[in-house]
């Protein structure tokens, strides 16, 4: 079993036996949900405005090792600075970018020293934000995992398998492991190879990144029904704890793409990202999705 394996196995378990979310999967269902990629993204692309792709190979690669590993929190989402319009994530992926743009890259020594007021700093945020302490335990853990590497001799560590590299944060960082999801191990993976800086062979084999814009997606689009009481909740704007009924959400929607992906002959990772920019959409930004406050999305 490998760490794919694992997380399609984990997450067709956990939808198996959910309680507060089913998958509406029939020919019909999946049928309409074609709508979800009535207008396909040809190949993915990353923007250039939030993302720092003008560097040398090795920055941009520091970049997205950096950036994926800050790459969470969306339970504090709501609570931080934002430039008006912008999103979380584009908020924390935008500030970076000018952070190596004016400043550049962190140095490993940097990385392993850095503190919660040069985090917040960077970023734009106070620092008493409780996200910023956890930005930077996740930042300090990266450079411990770098050592004396540079970004692409620790890419290069994976010999070509983006499966393998996702194995490898996930053995070696704390705020990597989320099974059976390993969100984040397994994005890092595909912004590498997106930002050109990395070639995986079996990039194919990844499934999507379980976040709660997807599940939001497919909730919006009637893929995933949550029971009364949950949905409730969620239209509340009331945090879900981790674990139970937000861990039904994900696995559920990961499930459900691996449905979506084999209907539809699109690689699970491509879905994510058609899912994942379809939710941009102010119909969707309308309505709550489910937020958790932890470190894993």
């Amino acid at each position: 079993m490998t760490l794919c394996d694992d997380v399609r196995e984990g997450c067709a378990e956990i939808a198996g036996s959910a309680r507060s979310v089913t998958i509406r999967a029939t020919d019909a269902d999946l049928a309409l949900a074609g709508a979800i990629a009535s207008a396909p993204i040809e190949g993915q692309a990353l923007d250039p405005q939030l993302h720092y792709l003008d560097g040398s190979p090795e920055d941009v690669a520091r970049f997205f090792l950096t950036l994926d590993s800050i790459n969470f929190g969306s339970g504090w989402f709501p609570t931080l600075h934002k430039p008006r319009g912008r999103s979380g994530y584009a908020t924390i992926a935008g500030r970076l970018t000018e952070h190596f743009r004016r400043a550049g890259p962190w140095s490993n020594d940097q990385l392993r020293r850095i503190d919660t007021p040069a985090i917040a700093l960077a970023l734009g945020q106070p620092a008493d934000h409780e996200l910023m302490a956890l930005y930077a335990q996740a930042l300090r853990d990266l450079g411990r995992w770098l050592g004396g590497r540079n970004a692409l001799e620790a890419v290069q560590g994976a010999e070509g398998s983006g499966e393998r590299f996702a194995e490898l944060l996930v053995s070696a960082m704390a705020m990597f492991r989320d099974p059976p999801f390993h969100k984040r191990a397994q994005l890092l993976a595909s912004d590498l190879e997106l930002a050109g800086v990395a070639t995986f062979r079996d990039l194919n084999r990844l499934t999507i990144f379980a976040d709660n814009v997807v599940a939001h997606v497919l909730r919006c689009d009637g893929i995933l029904v949550y029971d009364e009481g949950l949905a409730a909740r969620i239209d509340a704007e009331e945090l879900l704890q981790p674990g139970g009924e937000e861990r039904e959400i994900r696995a559920c929607a990961l499930h459900a793409c691996e449905l979506l992906a084999r209907h539809h002959g699109v690689q699970p990772r491509v879905l994510d990202n058609w899912l994942w920019n379809r939710g941009q959409a102010p119909a969707y930004k309308a309505r709550p999705r489910h937020r958790c406050r932890c470190v894993f999305y």
